[in-house]
């Protein structure tokens, strides 16, 4: 069985050696696996994988060859522990249509319709409704409520985005700030970052010089203590990270981005923002509302020489780059598309990372209009994707 395994892993181009193989055997036969399934997983991916890039295929190859190999009254125990969350029983009463359905619903013809409709609505409607596809209400195909489906909507009382399809969000929503102190699983974010590193020696000479010790004392014929000060990477990133929205599926992987970007850069700013950037960007999503820096404010104090890095899904209504007023939670005065391309002209060196998967990106308007707006600077958050940006970044 574990000779098998051993060949598998060579077909499956995983760089594992007779050496290691041996090396688990004799670890097997010592106990360490201690007859568990799970025990010998860890204990194999620990002798025998060597980069982290070949995590991956070394699951595949793990599942395949040993499917089945799992003690069945154990996988019952734990079904039997398990719990109905209590988010299902609660979203009972929600509508969830067919794809047939969805395709007979039509949006109601643009933006300046849709903001006159609900007005509309708003004067007339006098009480609650549900199920329906006029009044603003609930689990229903109105263009204004929560818990329904429309293809273009106005978003009211709901406590977070299900289908990415709203132009407008009525309630007031609070985002948390990304944890930096996130311990990264793998290093293969801060492997792909460090190269964007530029090492220089600034500041107070405070280190030790030993070969320019040895040299000076060479030639004065006494010692010669010479100090040069600690070498640092001297790159500067400025960074925009999205929160809130549909950004919340993809909070764990950026928190391990931000805890990386926090130790390999010493001159690092970061900043919020919601879908896209507009005239204001904040440092602590608790107080967004009333702590804003003008992004003005933000092109005049880091120069040209940061580079612009902006984290991302893209993933909005297109009104909201293309339009005044197209922000979902306030009215600016100019469209994203206009604040986007200030930065891109001050920052000569911008990338935008995206973590939604890249086979999905020619599903949604929003991140065509993006990715064109970057000029093709938009790049996957794998690590393939971190490798071209830096790339890039450093042309």
């Amino acid at each position: 069985m574990f000779t098998g395994f051993f060949y598998k892993l060579k077909e499956a181009r995983v760089p594992v050696s007779l050496r290691e193989y041996l090396t688990l055997l004799e670890a097997v036969e010592k106990g360490l696996a201690n007859y568990a399934v799970e025990d010998f997983y860890y204990l194999a991916r620990a002798a025998l994988v060597k980069d982290e890039r070949h995590l991956d295929r070394f699951d595949q190859v793990f599942g395949a060859h040993f499917k089945g190999v799992v003690d069945l009254a154990d996988g019952m125990d734990e079904v039997a522990k398990a719990d109905i969350p209590e988010e299902w029983l609660r979203k009972l009463a929600e509508k969830f249509l067919t794809d047939t359905e969805k395709a007979e619903i039509e949006a109601l013809g643009g933006w300046e319709k849709l903001m006159e409709t609900l007005k509309q609505r708003l004067e007339e409607q006098k009480g609650r409704h549900q199920g329906g596809n006029k009044w603003i209400g609930t689990a229903g195909t109105s263009p204004f409520g929560a818990y329904g489906y429309n293809p273009e909507g106005v978003r009211i009382g709901q406590d977070k985005s299900r289908h990415r399809r709203a132009v407008k969000v009525w309630d007031k929503r609070e985002f948390k700030n990304l944890d930096d102190s996130v311990e990264i699983g793998t290093r293969n974010i801060k492997v792909a970052l460090r190269r964007l590193r530029k090492w220089a020696r600034t500041g107070a000479a405070d280190e030790l010089d030993l070969p320019g010790t040895i040299s000076s004392t060479a030639r004065q014929g006494w010692l010669d203590v010479q100090m040069r000060p600690e070498r640092h990477n001297a790159v500067k990133v400025l960074m925009l990270f999205d929160i809130g929205g549909s950004m919340d599926d993809h909070i764990k992987v950026c928190e391990e981005l931000f805890s990386a970007v926090k130790t390999e850069f010493k001159h690092l700013e970061y900043y919020y923002f919601h879908n896209c950037p507009y005239e204001g960007l904040w440092k602590d999503n608790a107080r967004r509302r009333t702590d804003q820096v003008s992004t003005w404010d933000v092109i005049r104090t880091y120069g040209a020489d940061y580079k612009l890095v902006i984290v991302g899904d893209a993933t909005m209504s297109p009104y909201e780059i293309t339009y005044p007023g197209g922000s979902v939670e306030h009215w600016n005065e100019e469209a994203g598309a206009v604040w986007m391309q200030r930065l891109l002209d001050h920052f000569q060196h911008a990338a935008w990372i995206n973590p939604q998967a890249e086979n999905w990106w020619q599903y949604h308007g929003s991140i065509q209009i993006m990715h064109k707006l970057m000029e093709g600077r938009m790049y996957p958050l794998t690590l393939e994707g971190l490798d071209r940006m830096t790339g890039a970044l450093n042309r």
